[in-house]
């Protein structure tokens, strides 16, 4: 009875410490996630991952941290993705998608609510799909239910309408789909500059708007705006100077002049 009675005393304290130790891993965990995101760097992404996984087994009702997890192994899967094609890079990229899948289907577990959960698991199963008609039966259910409550809870959110504008890039095959992406990824831009004026806090997401400026680009030079397209790439990296994907617009699009 008195060892009972001594762990309930204990037990409000235990948990604050564990809390207070959740956060502070959380914080050098966004750190690690920023300075990996400017560098494109998926050593560090893996390093941000660790330092959220240890603060969601810290926090396990924390659906914060399980976002940030799953933000972390969705962008060390796209930075394997673009390295150069090997089996070991494959599968750790696998490893990583389906560690993000995990994450963040705990995170909106945790907060239905959660919308760059939502758009984030939208994004993740329309590349399962990956162009395949028995995939896109069973993953298109869950691409259209995630956007959706993506767009419920967070239309006004710069990420959600990036993730979305970069899903109708890939998908996009008329030109009424491509200005469909374009609109959505304008939309995005803007939000982003009034994001951006905002202060936030330590754990508040801020990545995204550079990317989002490199699609818009991408975008325009499908459409053979080049000027237009031009204009973006040079604005992407003047956010994300290491992204190849706008150096290898910029340099495509002024090819000739």
């Amino acid at each position: 009875m008195h060892r009972w009675l001594s762990i309930l005393i204990l037990l409000p304290g235990l948990l604050a410490q564990a809390n207070d130790r959740a956060d502070k891993l959380a914080v050098a965990g966004v750190e690690e996630f920023t300075a990996a995101y400017q560098a494109w760097d998926g050593a560090r992404f893996s390093a941000a991952a660790l330092l959220f996984s240890q603060a969601c087994t810290n926090a396990l009702g924390s659906g914060t941290n399980f976002y940030w997890l799953g933000a972390a192994q969705f962008h060390l899967m796209l930075q394997l993705q673009t390295q150069p094609s090997e089996r070991t890079k494959k599968l750790a990229a696998d490893a990583a998608m389906d560690a993000a899948l995990t994450a963040l289907n705990t995170a909106v577990k945790l907060n239905e609510r959660d919308a760059e959960s939502h758009a984030l698991l939208g994004t993740l199963y329309g590349m399962k799909i990956n162009d395949s008609l028995l995939r896109a039966v069973r993953f298109g259910p869950r691409v259209a239910q995630h956007q959706k409550k993506a767009l419920e809870f967070g239309s006004e959110n710069p990420r959600v309408r990036y993730l979305l504008g970069t899903c109708q890039f890939h998908t996009a095959k008329s030109t009424a789909d491509k200005r469909e992406a374009l609109t959505t990824l304008l939309a995005a831009d803007k939000l982003f500059v009034t994001e951006a004026g905002r202060p936030a806090g330590l754990l508040e997401p801020h990545w995204g708007h550079g990317t989002c400026l490199t699609f818009i680009g991408r975008t325009y030079e499908l459409l053979g705006e080049r000027a237009k397209a031009e204009y973006y790439f040079r604005q992407a990296l003047t956010q994300l100077p290491i992204d190849h994907f706008a150096k290898e617009g910029l340099a495509r699009v002024t090819e000739t002049k």
